[in-house]
């Protein structure tokens, strides 16, 4: 058997978080690494103690047909990333790398081009965070520096989505 790298191994515990989603339209599991340790794991899913909207049966932003990228105030859910980031303490963030892999449901297909929303890239800016590493396929990746974020500040165009 052939060993797996070190990227897609991260990937792989990542895309194993994701599976405790509680999402309706897409699930994401996201895993901060810093010097080859895991420092804390997301997934999507309401706050605790709110229903998940797998608990409804339903997604508000499903029934308002808003595009995938926009409008997330009217989301139940924490995303990944911020549940990942919520769960570990800044000093072990400082310089990491979030791992990020999301699924199209029903078909749980990986998402083309992913990427972290507006507001999940400011959170992963001021984590510390040094780069988010995006899985496109079972062993395809891409890797960004998150100080291209802070470079290329979309905010200030008014792009929406991802």
């Amino acid at each position: 058997m052939e060993r797996r790298d070190k990227i897609n191994y991260y990937l792989d515990i990542a895309e194993t978080v994701s599976k405790r989603s509680t999402c309706l339209r897409r699930i994401y599991g996201a895993v901060i690494v810093n010097h080859d340790e895991i420092v804390s794991t997301g997934y999507v899913g309401a706050p605790r103690g709110r229903k998940n909207c797998s608990d409804l049966n339903y997604c508000i932003r499903t029934k308002l047909e808003i595009p995938r990228g926009e409008r997330y105030e009217l989301c139940r859910s924490v995303h990944a990333e911020t549940n990942a980031i919520i769960s570990a303490p800044r000093e072990k963030m400082l310089g990491a790398t979030l791992f990020l892999v999301g699924f199209e449901l029903p078909k749980m297909e990986y998402i083309k081009n992913a990427n972290s929303c507006s507001m999940c890239k400011r959170q992963i800016i001021n984590a510390g965070i040094e780069r988010v590493i995006i899985r496109d396929t079972n062993t395809d990746y891409r890797i960004i520096e998150v100080k291209e974020w802070i470079e290329q500040d979309e905010s200030l165009e008014g792009i929406l989505g991802y």
